[in-house]
């Protein structure tokens, strides 16, 4: 029977549209459901307008004016890296969303900065000084803000519709209750705690949540994003590598490599021996201005005495997964709602397959579906919620969180969470695991990833355990519906690297769906008629 557990929430809140998560999409999205008339909640991990990877460094967007001519040149970039998967429908609706809303950013007061001739640059953004604006915007929209709050699980009614969440505040331990009449999953990606920039809080929580509500997956097989950064240090920012000499030991140049098309050799090498890097091909006048532009990726190099222009240093390649890859929660329709009524999806957390296909990399495209997707699903979200009227806050609502939250056995011991993390990573951090993959090595890394997922579904954990063990659980049952949809793809395509079939297929042109948590499933879903005849028509020319 249906339920409502008031007396076990210090904090309860009524709102139209919940927003789970406050990075950019979380933000746009919040701003977009307020201002179109919603009362709004926006519950964040950390502290809406710092926390995640686009408020921790600069961020280059994907705008382009709308000349004919420069569109078609933005589209087709992408196609053939993404394996022709990306959707041109998409990819205009995105260019012209993020041309719109990032013109706003500078009706706000943003301080972009002008080019050669005068005019405004709008490419990049600068993600202290965003998240900022972000935040003061919405709360002058009258979003009400909870920060330092992770949900831990949805809601919903007897319907099976989401109508809110549930979390708890981790300053004061308090547990919190959202009831709403729509609830926008903007969490971000999914990096396995691997310390790359901005992305220790991105543990796919959102993707947990989410299908624990029934909602699907798309593209989990593009989500083994690895990011170049100093072995000493957790800065993934990749672009200045384009300007980077890769060598051995001895300061012999790595045949192949690079930052775009030749990281794979860098993981081969890594393989083997270390791998160093130098950006001695960055002109004089270049130098000063990189160091303007992101002076976030100098200052490890700063504080070891080091100058990256002159002097060599060893590098490694860190997992970013789902935060770089295109995976996540499967969007059903231009509203972006989720395959369960009453929940949307925005941002890294909702696949980026659409605009991207199966590659994408920092900033630029990513930002822009941030922007566009979180204003989109804000405004769907409110209009939804608004349809429903009084009774969308009347209802009876259960949570539907059951990993960590629900334990299947009785008297078992708990698990050391820490352990249990380092376990999941042992599966996922390893190139010749992950990067390279064989049948062989996803079938025997899900064996062991099946175990950890009983363990953890299984388990009686403490409160004081409750949010890591979350983690630990989202990033299990993430590593699952990557692993299980690699396996189906058996070729390789965009950043799905399969050793046992090293080419692309024709006839594998389509999306993988998943999801499940004790048993996860996976199935094709084809691109559109229209999509798939100018993809053709592209992978011809």
């Amino acid at each position: 029977m249906l339920k409502t557990l008031v007396n076990n929430f210090a904090l309860n809140l009524e709102a139209d549209v919940l927003v789970i998560g406050g990075g950019p999409a979380g933000t746009w999205a919040a701003w977009s459901a307020a201002s179109g008339g919603a009362r709004v909640v926006l519950v964040d991990k950390g502290y809406c307008g710092t926390s995640g990877c686009a408020a921790a460094s600069g961020n280059g967007v994907w705008y382009v004016p709308p000349e004919p001519e420069a569109r078609e040149i933005a589209m087709a970039s992408r196609e053939s890296l993404g394996g022709f998967l990306a959707n041109r429908h998409w990819m205009k609706r995105v260019l012209d969303q993020t041309f719109t809303n990032v013109n706003l950013l500078a009706d706000w007061g943003y301080p972009f900065p002008t080019d050669d001739e005068g005019k405004p640059y709008r490419r990049s953004l600068q993600g202290p000084e965003y998240m900022r604006l972000m935040r003061r915007q919405i709360q002058r929209a009258g979003v009400k803000i909870l920060d330092h709050s992770p949900a831990l699980e949805l809601l919903v009614d007897a319907e099976g519709k989401v109508a809110g969440a549930t979390g708890i505040n981790r300053q004061t331990h308090e547990k919190w209750r959202v009831i709403s009449g729509a609830t926008i999953i903007a969490t971000g990606g999914c990096a396995f705690l691997s310390k790359a920039l901005g992305c220790n809080i991105l543990t796919g929580d959102g993707y947990l949540m989410a299908a624990e509500a029934g909602a699907e997956m798309s593209g989990m097989e593009f989500s083994n994003a690895y990011g170049i950064s100093p072995a000493f240090s957790s800065v993934t920012k990749t672009l200045f590598y384009n300007w980077a000499t890769f060598t051995y030991e001895d300061g012999t140049p790595v045949p192949g490599a690079g930052s775009q098309r030749g990281r794979s050799v860098i993981a081969e090498t890594l393989l083997q021996q270390p791998v160093y890097a130098i950006l001695d091909q960055a002109s004089p006048e270049m130098r000063s201005s990189m160091r303007s532009a992101q002076p976030n990726f100098f200052l490890p190099f700063d504080r070891a005495r080091i100058d990256p222009f002159t002097q060599r240093f060893r590098i490694t390649l860190r997992l970013e997964g789902t935060v770089r890859g295109t995976g996540g929660i499967r969007i059903t329709d231009e509203t972006c709602a989720a395959s369960v009524p009453g929940l949307y999806a925005a941002g890294d957390a909702a696949t980026r397959e659409l605009i991207c296909g199966g590659f994408t990399g920092g900033g630029s495209h990513n930002a822009a579906w941030a922007i566009s997707s979180g204003y989109w699903a804000g405004n769907s979200a409110a209009q939804y919620a608004l349809n429903l009227g009084e009774q969308a806050n009347q209802r009876l609502v259960r949570g539907v969180g059951e990993a960590a939250l629900q334990p299947q056995a009785e008297n078992v011991s708990s698990p050391n969470i820490n352990e249990f993390i380092q376990a999941v990573q042992t599966e996922v951090f390893p190139y010749n695991r992950n990067y390279f993959r064989t049948e062989k090595g996803l079938s025997d890394s899900l064996s062991r990833l099946d175990n950890l997922w009983q363990i953890i579904r299984d388990t009686q954990i403490e409160d004081s355990q409750l949010i890591r063990a979350r983690e630990a659980a989202a990033m299990v049952a993430t590593a699952r519906w990557m692993y299980n949809s690699a396996l189906e793809r058996k070729e390789t395509r965009g950043m799905h690297k399969h050793q046992d079939y090293p080419q692309q297929d024709t006839n594998q042109q389509h999306y993988l769906i998943s999801g499940g948590l004790d048993q996860v499933w996976v199935k094709t879903q084809p691109l559109s008629s229209t999509d798939k005849s100018l993809s053709v028509a592209g992978a011809a020319a």
